[in-house]
């Protein structure tokens, strides 16, 4: 069955304009424009469009899902499977933020007492699986299932205080890195403080740390786009890149 812009996007509920942004940006193109220069949309688009917004729906932007789609190895049988896996992880986090109210309530009624832990389970799960979702096949091809669901395990039963210290140091690094990139030298005292303090952030989120890890992870904020963008978006362009040869430096790699 084929349908127009407008058919599409009410069978999808989504709007024309965003169809059409689509279009525009390379990511779903028509299967043909009709003679009267309506754009039709044919089986293979629809299958795709239902792709992407579950792309989406995990929160993935435009670009990574452009990328991801229109990679010649691009599988979608896999693709969907995956996304099974994701969407049942999600449940499960929503499913955990709801028990989290519920003792909450329970707590607040006297009924029960909650350690600070608990308190913050449902968004530590949250965190996680955002992480996956964005970065989960590269870091654990890189690092193995094993380390990755270690390095889970240790995040989610964090203490609060070392929570709050792990997103203390994420904005010191990025206040850090600014100020370090006005030198315009990684190997400086700035560039390597900032480097001292992602060893600290990643020590926390880890559980662990090791020189060829922390040296594999910078190479990755230049190789992989998403990263890149993280830090040249916060803080200026070149960001990602200057993070990445400072951290080279301090663990000598």
């Amino acid at each position: 069955m084929e349908y127009t812009v407008q058919k599409l996007a009410a069978l999808a509920g989504i709007s024309a304009r965003t169809l059409r942004y689509y279009d525009e940006i390379g990511i779903l193109k028509p299967a043909r424009i009709s003679s009267s220069g309506y754009r039709i949309y044919g089986p293979k688009e629809v299958d795709m469009l239902q792709q992407i917004l579950f792309y989406r729906e995990l929160g993935m932007d435009l670009d990574c899902i452009r990328k991801i789609i229109t990679d010649p190895s691009f599988d979608r049988a896999k693709a969907l499977r995956d996304h099974h896996v994701m969407l049942l992880a999600k449940r499960e986090q929503l499913d955990l933020l709801i028990r989290n109210v519920e003792k909450s309530i329970a707590s607040a009624e006297g009924r029960i007492k909650m350690t600070d832990s608990e308190k913050f389970e449902g968004f530590k799960q949250k965190l996680i699986d955002e992480n996956e979702a964005k970065y989960g096949q590269e870091i654990r091809e890189k690092y193995g299932d094993d380390e990755v669901d270690k390095s889970n395990a240790y995040f989610k039963n964090m203490s609060k205080e070392d929570f709050d210290r792990m997103n203390s140091l994420s904005e010191q690094i990025l206040e850090t890195l600014a100020e370090a990139m006005k030198t315009g030298d990684p190997s400086g005292p700035l560039g390597q403080k900032t480097a001292d303090l992602h060893k600290q952030w990643i020590s926390l989120c880890w559980g662990r740390y090791d020189r060829e890890s922390h040296a594999n992870l910078a190479r990755m904020y230049v190789d992989d786009e998403r990263f890149t963008v993280y830090y040249d978006d916060r803080v200026q362009p070149g960001a990602a890149a200057f993070l990445k040869d400072a951290i080279m430096i301090y663990t000598g790699k």
